[in-house]
């Protein structure tokens, strides 16, 4: 008997003292957690405290969500105040100064209270839009993966008629058919949106069907609606919620562009950051600020949405666990 092993006790199969402690074979992780019990998203969650990547995500999602929700409180100005107006020239724009920290626009508008205002129409626009696709997304998905047959197939090619139009170019035609206003921006990137989730949760579905569990209930004497709502379903939203965080991020973007073509409606001086960029282009030679500062605005909002999607969907993926 080696010096590790325990002497047999009633019959009881030996097993080594010092059994390395791994998440594949006992049930733990390497720092000797018991992970047995654990759920796949609170394993996510563990995984996600350690990644500096995803933290620097949160961070960035966190101030910005906060900028938007107190932007009454952290703003100097309204959203449609304009109280440097008196002090515009024709070829001076005012800088930065005691009154106006990061200096006024073509307008007379606060720099700085507009970007802060812009912040939470970016938020509206992108989080109903993203709401909006998933949630058409997820019925489409549901009805190819649950019915099959000539549903799946008239689901899928609509989905295929849909993803052969550029995102941008699909979401100009129905904002500019809709009407300028920001409600047909939404509808827009939403529309826009649909084909990515019902695409990504029928795949997904398909894949679930043929899983052992899923021919257990069936052999249970379960009904299709039972076992596709209470075990197929659940199991198959997870890559669609990675997909809506990174979806967040484009829908930002896609705000801003439409906004920054005039579709989103409003006057030139609406704080919104698309909006902020479309009144800059005459002003760059003049004040470069007004471009550079909304345009940093989106660009790191989409950086911490797109940071937290792929931290979400490394620790989502199978394999990754596997290996942790």
């Amino acid at each position: 008997m080696s010096a590790n092993e325990l002497p047999p006790i009633d019959g009881a199969p030996t097993a080594p003292l010092h059994a390395p402690a791994s998440i594949h074979g006992d049930g733990t992780d390497p720092a000797g957690r018991d992970t047995a019990g654990e759920g796949v998203w609170a394993r996510a969650w563990r995984t996600l405290r350690k990644n500096p990547v995803a933290i620097a995500g949160f961070v960035i999602v966190a101030l910005f969500l906060l900028v938007a929700l107190l932007a009454p409180l952290l703003a100097p100005f309204g959203p449609h105040e304009l109280p440097g107006r008196g002090e515009i020239r024709p070829t001076q724009i005012p800088g930065p100064s005691a009154d106006y920290p990061l200096g006024l626009d073509r307008y007379g508008g606060d720099v700085l209270s507009k970007l802060i205002w812009g912040a939470r129409a970016s938020l509206l626009v992108g989080v109903l839009s993203t709401l909006l696709g998933l949630a058409g997304g997820v019925l489409l998905g549901l009805v190819a993966g649950w019915f099959g047959g000539w549903v799946d197939v008239s689901a899928m090619r609509l989905v295929d008629l849909m993803l052969s139009v550029p995102s941008l170019l699909l979401a100009v035609s129905i904002a500019a058919i809709a009407g300028q206003t920001p409600w047909s921006v939404i509808v827009a990137i939403a529309v826009v949106q649909v084909p990515i989730f019902a695409r990504l949760l029928r795949g997904s579905m398909l894949a679930q069907r043929g899983q052992d569990y899923v021919l257990a209930a069936s052999a249970l004497g379960l009904t299709r609606r039972s076992v596709t709502m209470s075990h197929v379903l659940p199991n198959s939203v997870g890559p669609v919620i990675v997909q809506a965080t990174l979806t967040l991020a484009t829908a930002v973007i896609e705000a801003a562009a439409l906004s920054f073509l005039g579709l989103g409606g409003g006057e030139p001086s609406t704080a919104e950051w698309g909006r902020m960029l479309t009144a800059a282009q005459q002003e760059l030679a003049v004040a470069p600020r007004l471009a550079i500062l909304p345009g940093i605005c989106i660009a790191i909002t989409a950086l911490g949405f797109t940071l937290v999607g792929e931290s979400l969907r490394e620790a989502l993926d199978p394999r990754n666990r596997t290996r942790r």
